[in-house]
């Protein structure tokens, strides 16, 4: 299945979508939503659910601050958990699959990661764009991924677009604009030629946010980046860019103390 993933700039608007693809058959379990919680008290108001599907409880019981309960106004059937996201805050995820699209469920949760580059999101959502999950929800926006068809996959863009969801592409150059001059300015290279070596110190910037390489050092990183950077990881650009995503990863944390880690 392909997974199809729209930012909205609200919630109301994400709600609509969600709505138009249950009307054209979407599966209820193939639609997830994230959303940043209004309060404590909503999080704690999450009804608990009396007809708990076997493992659930395991599968989200690492969560910080979870809860499970049955869907509310959107009807998603499946269940609820707020949880601390490292330097987003609390996001209320509506099925396990959406929690899964940001590693809260297993990796985040405690279980082994394994150092690889491989996809650790459920049903083929690349655990590389989380990042981009995570800005949007940092800045208050809300998250529908889908699991759909391939056959289908037009269709939900379409939908996604016509209820007013942000492009993937458009959400990564909206972020990367927005710490592109700093990070121009921090560029202290002997050939101080940022534009030029621009994508290859972003590819390394956009490595360290991987949710598997949070926290490695270049060094403790580099047999894993040999394996998926291998033309660019050796250049003095890729890894200023890697540290710098680092730093940037740790001062997002920093911003929100209290979170896991």
């Amino acid at each position: 299945m392909d997974s199809i993933v729209g930012i909205f700039t609200s919630q109301a608007e994400a709600e609509i979508a969600v709505t138009h693809l249950r009307s054209i058959g979407i599966q209820q379990q193939n639609l997830n939503l994230l959303t940043p919680a209004s309060s404590e008290d909503e999080i704690h108001s999450v009804p608990v659910s009396e007809a708990e599907q076997p493992g659930m409880g395991k599968a989200v019981g690492g969560l910080v601050g979870g809860a499970i309960g049955t869907a509310g106004g959107l009807s998603l059937g499946t269940a609820i958990a707020s949880v601390l996201v490292p330097g987003v805050g609390t996001v209320m995820a509506l099925g396990l699959g959406a929690a899964a699209a940001l590693g809260l469920v297993g990796v985040a949760g405690g279980s082994a990661a394994g150092e690889t580059l491989e996809n650790s999101s459920t049903r083929g959502l690349p655990a590389d764009e989380v990042f981009l999950y995570e800005d949007a929800l940092r800045r208050g926006r809300t998250v529908v991924v889908v699991f759909a068809e391939e056959a289908r996959a037009d269709v939900v863009h379409s939908v996604m677009k016509q209820a007013g969801a942000e492009s993937l592409d458009a959400a990564r150059e909206r972020w990367w604009i927005g710490l592109r001059d700093a990070e121009e300015q921090y560029y202290t290279a002997p050939d101080r030629n940022f534009r030029q070596m621009e994508p290859i110190y972003r590819s390394g910037f956009q490595a360290a946010l991987h949710p598997q390489l949070r926290g490695k050092s270049y060094e403790n990183a580099l047999q894993i980046l040999r394996r998926h950077y291998p033309d660019i990881c050796g250049q003095d650009a890729f890894r200023r860019g890697y540290e710098r995503g680092q730093a940037y990863h740790q001062e997002l944390k920093r911003e929100r103390p209290g979170l896991a880690a």
